[in-house]
């Protein structure tokens, strides 16, 4: 899950206050005139929470709120009402349907941003158990992986040459650091152990057409996520 903040408004005035305010308040922010545009995003990466608009061009708010909390791989994104809708059965229809807060239009910066973190702190709470890269969710505390909502079966070394991964996304992780983490400094096995492990764990987590898309191979050094 990425750090951004998806902001689905299609009045210009009202996106660029918030993607300004925002930024002010040190979130990244990525605005999308439509549900449809920010569909297409998601398949690329989740944010971390989005402000939802409910009349839309195309797909309405709601529309877009019923299937991200009827999906098992967006579920879990706190979304965050923003209309000029404001009658009492809105507000509570939207709150059915799974969505984390209602703030009705004209807002104020300063509240709505209290209400972003309160929503982040309720929803991450036990942001330290769980790592998600892509569509990978790791949950430490239970020893689960799921892959695009799906769980995957690992086994004790694949889970922990993913584990070592993630904690470490966005640098190259070296061979001979894998090798001392997941078998230990006294390991002294060849290589190959290494290169069959990553071999297995890739064919689970990717996909027939690149099983190279999460773990990238750095030629003579090791590894990084892709």
């Amino acid at each position: 899950m990425g750090n951004y903040i998806y902001v689905v408004e299609d009045d210009n005035n009202i996106s660029e206050l918030l993607k300004c305010s925002l930024e002010a308040f040190n979130y990244y922010v990525k605005v999308f005139e439509n549900c449809e545009d920010m569909m297409i995003a998601l398949k690329e990466e989740k944010p971390k929470l989005m402000l939802l608009d409910i009349m839309l061009p195309g797909m309405s708010g709601i529309d877009a709120l019923k299937l991200l909390k009827n999906s098992n791989k967006y579920k879990s994104i706190p979304i965050i009402i923003l209309s000029a809708k404001s009658s009492e059965i809105d507000k509570v229809n939207a709150l059915e349907l799974g969505a984390d807060d209602y703030v009705t239009k004209p807002f104020s910066v300063l509240e709505l941003s209290s209400r972003i973190k309160s929503v982040l702190r309720r929803s991450y709470k036990v942001e330290d158990n769980i790592l998600n890269y892509k569509d990978i969710t790791i949950d430490k505390e239970n020893y689960l992986v799921s892959h695009d909502g799906e769980e995957v079966i690992l086994t004790k070394k694949e889970y922990k040459i993913l584990l070592y991964m993630l904690e470490n996304k966005g640098r190259v992780v070296t061979r001979e650091e894998l090798l001392n983490e997941v078998w230990g400094y006294d390991f002294e096995g060849e290589s190959r152990t290494l290169d069959m492990h990553m071999k297995t764990l890739r064919n689970k987590i990717g996909s027939e057409d690149d099983k190279y898309k999460y773990i990238k191979t750095i030629r003579g050094i090791g590894y990084k996520l892709g």
